[in-house]
């Protein structure tokens, strides 16, 4: 692929299908037949060309270090490693170059799956050590299954999410029942950035154990819910309703999962047909590892290196109940 030209693939099962495109290794749009007609379950922009301005990471995999890392810096080797900031003095979702903002080779393996690739140099946004990404996305059904892999050639940080925002409907997430199996939080700072601390959602807002309704104007959320360890792997981690009949259910093998609720995405044009832009309507849920955890010891490591490859596996289905 020629320097600074983007590609787009389209992967289809039966009446499914999930657009793709290079820049990002991003999800542009994913239709799923509803009564009849293919209806969107994600905001994206309907013109491949404005994901080279891709604000909001919309569909995007983020990295090399999804979420933030506070100061834009960690320890390492005795002293401290600094990073390219891009959220003020924080780095946010790998920095402005970071793996969202580049540009992936990719390569069609059938019509239901295509592969993404992406070299890493020794130095991007402050993080050491040259690393191939691959991510290879399969559709099988109603559900999509994102492969991520990674290979570094010294010691590095890294922990990857997806960046989807899911609307299965077009009035917005409010009234939509989400229930994800958490009962611990991050306890995190005025920034976003996480503090070490974990707490317990017994009752609180973040408690959605038993499952409730959305409402991202009176309760929004911007934290990173840690999964049930105890839990059954085959059980879905996550689960969200819309009252038109769609229902999404989340597969992860990472600790947890930041729960946006998109009330800082500002109104803009240009959306999905049926899917506007703005405060609140789409809804992330990024598994990945522990957010600023180089910078917290008492954090699982996200460090790899020649002898501790990277993998992510995830799997998400929307289909009518």
């Amino acid at each position: 692929m020629a320097e600074g030209q983007m590609s787009r693939v389209v992967l289809r099962d039966g009446g499914v299908s999930v657009a793709l495109l290079s820049r990002g290794a991003a999800m542009q749009d994913w239709r799923v037949p509803l009564n009849g007609r293919p209806e969107p379950v994600i905001l994206g922009y309907a013109d491949p060309a404005a994901y080279a301005r891709n604000r909001w990471f919309m569909g995007a995999i983020v990295g090399r270090v999804a979420n933030r890392i506070g100061g834009a810096s960690y320890p390492r080797n005795g002293g401290r490693q600094h990073l390219q900031a891009n959220d003020g003095p924080h780095l946010l979702h790998g920095g402005a170059g970071g793996l969202w903002a580049v540009d992936w080779e990719v390569e069609r393996l059938d019509s239901r799956s295509a592969r993404f690739t992406h070299r890493s140099p020794d130095g991007t946004m402050g993080f050491p050590g040259a690393v191939t990404f691959s991510v290879t996305v399969t559709l099988r059904g109603h559900a999509v299954t994102w492969d991520m892999q990674a290979r570094a050639e010294a010691e590095t940080p890294i922990s990857l999410a997806q960046h989807n925002y899911y609307a299965l409907s077009g009035g917005g997430i409010a009234g939509q029942s989400l229930r994800i199996h958490a009962g611990r939080v991050l306890d995190r700072d005025p920034a976003g950035i996480m503090t070490g601390t974990i707490r317990e959602v017994d009752g609180g807002p973040l408690d959605y154990r038993a499952g409730h309704s959305l409402d991202p104007h009176a309760a929004p959320a911007d934290d990173f819910l840690l999964f049930d360890p105890a839990r059954d792997p085959a059980l879905p981690v996550a689960e969200l309703s819309a009252a038109n009949g769609l229902r999404l259910r989340m597969w992860s093998d990472q600790p947890g999962a930041q729960l946006y609720t998109g009330q800082g995405m500002g109104p803009a044009e240009g959306g999905l047909p049926g899917r506007p832009l703005g405060p609140g309507a789409g809804l992330c849920l990024e598994p990945s590892g522990y957010p600023n955890g180089p910078n917290r010891p008492g954090f699982p490591s996200i460090l790899c290196g020649p002898d501790r490859p990277y993998r992510q596996r995830l799997t998400v289905e929307i289909a009518p109940t």
